[in-house]
């Protein structure tokens, strides 16, 4: 078998990392990305999807595309695509595509139908409770909070919010703001928050875990440590002054991210608790859900977990993809052939697949939009930045100087003519590139992830400086 040909559907880094994985297999020939970015071409044997000049966006033309390039698989990235039902159309036509159909994708697609259906399998969740009537849920966050003086809340938009739909609060003031910003003015997430699931705030270590099922067995992926707050912890000024040109009044709360960087694998999630997760959470869940629904779920399936003191696991969330930026950490180090294990998928066989992994550490660092200096001459005014309003096109410069070992995965950059007719890099989104680097420990690719990503510049480019910090 030689020769094959593989369409990956993402915009981000994630898509750069699933392609770049597929292009590591000796039976692919080429991998095309739609819609892409300006990285999608810079990694061996990719490149941008197009049609008659032009990328392919919806699933009719992307369906198209696979047809008339002859594509042997198809690997979907992002939720809302899965959420519209494309594994459907797809297989319908009877093209071979990785991904849960729409009737699966409801357990991110619906924080609130997820949340009943692992209630009613008696897997672990926080105590929640679901409302679609704002004054409904301030009524039960007031009351909650008076009872339960020490203890926090968490709220959050039933619907897809590009992983910033979740708003932690320590008191009933941060609650009531937040079901007023969500569900009433400004409706920061669309309709995304007409409807919103309120749950206790647990206490704990939260974790990532990522699986694979093809319907009957589930496997297990290595995970990794993400970091999805904006800010660090000493970051005070810098997230006051966020939330003050974001207009929120809670000017102490750190906002959550799609994700500033990670590092894999995970620093504590050992054989036991894996063990532990997957016949308490992962296991029931999938099986459950065909026995609730009647639908077999199929391909990635990532858990956002908290783990008590006692290491007992329970679900805050579950996505039905690979996440951003852990794909970026995890699939560098995967040393089984991607495409052979995502035709097991297909086929049925993940049964008889052992995964094997690469020993070294993998670091990320995601450099994302931030506030970006603009001359008031030029009619800007002050953003916040990424996760908040932030300004686009600015020149990005220094990736030559990047090392050779060192990965660099685009999440939103696009090539452009600058003022002098030059052809440019330029971002185009919050999150715009996430360095990675890998190392024999930690520490050996957390020091090259940071002495690389300082030679990387564009107006108002930010990043954590933390990541990894405190496990090297």
């Amino acid at each position: 078998m030689s020769g094959k040909r593989v369409l990956v559907v993402d915009a981000g880094g994630r898509g750069n990392a699933i392609a770049h994985a597929f292009a590591r297999s000796p039976v692919v020939s080429a991998v095309y990305v739609a819609p892409g970015n300006a990285g999608s071409e810079m990694l061996e044997k990719c490149r941008l999807a197009s049609r008659h000049g032009k990328g392919p966006k919806s699933i009719s033309e992307l369906l198209d595309f696979v047809k008339k390039e002859s594509i042997d698989l198809t690997f979907v990235g992002p939720e809302g695509y899965l959420s519209e039902g494309m594994v459907n159309v797809f297989q319908e036509a009877g093209q071979r595509i990785i991904g849960p159909k729409k009737e699966a994708a409801i357990l991110e697609g619906s924080k609130c139908f997820t949340k009943d259906l692992l209630k009613s399998l008696k897997v672990p969740v926080p105590p929640f409770q679901n409302f679609s009537d704002a004054a409904e849920a301030k009524e039960y966050a007031l009351q909650y909070c008076a009872e339960n003086p020490k203890k926090g809340l968490v709220i959050k938009a039933d619907g897809l919010a590009a992983g910033k739909g979740s708003v932690v609060c320590s008191s009933s003031v941060e609650a009531l703001s937040a079901i007023d910003r969500i569900m009433v003015n400004p409706r920061l997430f669309g309709p995304a928050g007409s409807k919103i699931e309120i749950e206790e705030r647990l206490n704990g270590r939260e974790l990532m875990f990522f699986a694979l099922s093809d319907g009957r067995t589930v496997l297990p992926l290595e995970s990794a440590l993400d970091y999805k707050q904006a800010f660090a912890s000493n970051e005070g000024v810098a997230i006051r002054l966020f939330n003050k040109l974001s207009g929120n009044p809670i000017l102490d709360n750190n906002p959550n991210t799609g994700g500033m960087g990670g590092f894999s694998p995970h620093p504590w999630l050992d054989e036991e608790l894996t063990e532990k997760i997957m016949r308490r959470i992962a296991v029931p869940t999938v099986r459950g859900f065909k026995e609730a629904t009647g639908h077999e779920y199929a391909g990635v399936i990532y858990f956002g977990l908290m783990i008590s003191e006692e290491k007992e696991p329970a679900v805050l969330e579950i996505n039905v993809r690979l996440g951003d930026p852990e794909a970026e950490v995890i699939l560098p180090r995967l040393k089984t052939d991607f495409y052979q294990l995502s035709q097991a998928i297909l086929d049925r066989e993940l049964e008889a697949v052992e995964l094997e992994w690469s020993q070294e550490f993998c670091l990320g660092i995601c450099a994302i939009s931030g506030r970006a200096i603009k001359p008031l001459s030029s009619g800007g005014e002050e953003r916040p930045g990424y996760p908040g309003e932030h300004y686009t096109n600015m020149p990005i410069s220094g990736l030559d100087k990047i090392d050779p070992d060192v990965l660099v995965y685009h999440n939103g950059t696009a090539f452009g003519a600058d003022a002098t007719g030059k052809n440019r890099l330029f971002t185009t989104g919050g999150r715009v590139l996430t360095l990675v680097a890998r190392g024999g420990t930690l520490g050996e690719a957390r020091s090259k992830a940071y002495e690389n990503i300082k030679r990387i510049h564009f107006n108002g480019m930010r990043y954590r400086k933390d990541i990894g910090l405190g496990y090297v």
